[in-house]
C-alpha cells in the first residue's frame, strides 16, 4: 500500500528550530511507522508568506498541527486518533 506521507515539516536551511523539529518528527515516525516529508520554503513566495515567521511548521494530513516546536506527545496522540 503506497500512500502520501501524513506528516509534512515546513522548514528553511539554517533554521536551528527546524533541525530540532526534524529530530522530533523522526522520533515520532519511529514509534508510529508513519512517513514524513520536508518542504523548504526557500524560493517559494507563497509558502514563505504563509509560514515564514512561524518555521518550522508541522502539517498532519495537510492541516497545520503546530509551529516552532513539535509537541511529540500530542502528535503521537493525534496520529493514533486519526487512524481509529
Amino acid at each position: 500500500m503506497t500512500s502520501e506521507p501524513r506528516l509534512t515539516l515546513i522548514t528553511r536551511p539554517g533554521c536551528h528550530l527546524c533541525d530540532v523539529a526534524k529530530e522530533a518528527v523522526d522520533r515520532v515516525a519511529a514509534v508510529t511507522g508513519d512517513r514524513w516529508t520536508e518542504v523548504d520554503v526557500t524560493g517559494d513566495l507563497e509558502l514563505e508568506r504563509e509560514y515564514g515567521d512561524r518555521l518550522p511548521v508541522v502539517l498532519l494530513d495537510g492541516r497545520e498541527h503546530g509551529y516552532w516546536r513539535v509537541e511529540e506527545d500530542r502528535l503521537l496522540r493525534d496520529l493514533s486518533a486519526a487512524r481509529d
